[in-house]
């Protein structure tokens, strides 16, 4: 299947010319956001080497999607410095995408040290291992929106606004950022030609969804178990306002990041937002009503009063140097978004397969993709 073209300021990239046969290394593939990236990379032909401690949740997609079978996959530690450099020596690869993190915010309260120390040094750990990796060209250290110091604005954060984050979570990926724009600066800077050449960004997305996630204290991982068990789902903070995008928006803009990256004098070494647009930014009350009708079988949700962890209430993201440089946005609806969630666990709990319906939103997504785009055909 095609793939289409992406400009950044007049350059033009083949998208599935350019993964052909690529060597890429993800840290953090065990994952829900690294496995549909592993698979998806798979099925462009990427060499795909990958990173990371053992699958986080039981059940997890890496496991019943059998993403093995796309990976090479080494099992270690982002925070073994020793490891990390091992790997990236032995799978030689052009493109790294890192992803391995503590992704949750109320796990962060309960041990911060370990999420200090998976975030800020694991993000540390991978970049001084690339000092001696000549074979890397481009990497993307992947944070959160919730990297911004908040303060509630009705505006959504731009990429140059202040880093911060009250909670451990939010605090630890603000200071991947400023550690990543540090290494950047004083070590792959594009003006010293005694530095390795190696093009460097960050991505902050903003609330991601798809099938296959069974993280606790995660909406959509919440609904389904309740409503698959039959239950009332407790849900803390429905007045909360997320950008709320499909999994494989922000993974798009990633993959287009990539690309822009290796191209000799492209750019893109900052960092960038990728988020959906301002109709897809809704409460988790409406998130809660749109799955509850998508689920039917008397499927209900209450608030939970009990929770009184911080979290930020209102949180968007302003997107438009990506879409104005890179050529990326959001293709799916809000609906579409959390229709497309949905089916995808139904059709799990129906027994079919999870590469298969891995592979199924992935090719749909791509006929979207190229029907969008001019001169690229499905």
């Amino acid at each position: 299947m095609a793939f289409g073209q992406c400009t950044m300021e007049g350059v033009a990239i083949l998208r599935q010319q350019y993964w052909q046969d690529k060597p890429v290394l993800i840290t953090g593939h065990t994952g829900f956001k690294g496995s549909w990236l592993a698979v998806w990379l798979h099925h462009l032909g990427a060499k795909v080497s990958g990173y990371a401690l053992a699958p986080p949740t039981d059940p997890s997609l890496f496991e019943l999607a059998s993403v093995a079978g796309c990976v090479h996959s080494t099992v270690g530690d982002i925070r073994d410095l020793a490891a990390l450099r091992q790997t990236i020596v032995s799978q030689q690869p052009e493109v790294i995408f890192h992803l391995a993190a503590q992704a949750l915010v109320r796990p962060s309260y309960a041990n911060p040290v370990d999420t200090f120390s998976t975030n800020v040094m694991g993000t540390v750990n991978l970049l001084e291992a690339l000092r001696a990796a000549d074979s890397v060209k481009a990497v993307i250290i992947v944070t959160s929106d919730k990297c911004y110091e908040n303060r509630e604005w009705h505006r959504g954060y731009r990429e140059e606004d202040a880093m911060g984050g009250h909670d451990p979570y939010s605090s630890s990926k603000a200071c991947a950022e400023l550690v990543t724009a540090c290494y950047r600066r004083s070590f792959y800077s594009p003006a010293d030609a005694d530095r390795p050449s190696l093009a460097i960004a960050s991505a902050r997305a903003g609330n991601v969804i798809g099938g296959g996630d069974w993280a606790t204290d995660r909406l959509l991982p919440d609904l389904v178990s309740s409503f698959s068990k039959s239950h009332t789902a407790m849900v803390r903070s429905p007045r909360a306002t997320r950008p709320w995008q499909h999994v494989l928006e922000p993974l798009t803009g990633y993959l287009t990041l990539a690309e822009v990256l290796t191209v000799p004098d492209g750019g893109g070494m900052e960092a960038w937002n990728f988020g959906p647009p301002e109709e897809n930014i809704r409460t988790v009350a409406d998130v809660c009503e749109r799955v509850t009708w998508c689920w039917g079988l008397g499927a209900r949700w209450e608030q939970d009063d009990t929770c009184t962890a911080h979290e930020a209430h209102l949180l968007t993201l302003d997107s438009s140097k990506a879409r104005r440089r890179l050529g990326w946005s959001t293709l799916l609806s809000f609906e579409e978004s959390v229709d497309w969630t949905v089916a995808w666990y139904k059709g799990h709990m129906a027994g079919r397969d999870g590469l298969e319906l891995m592979t199924g939103d992935i090719s749909r997504y791509q006929c979207r993709l190229a029907s969008r785009t001019p001169g690229c055909a499905a």
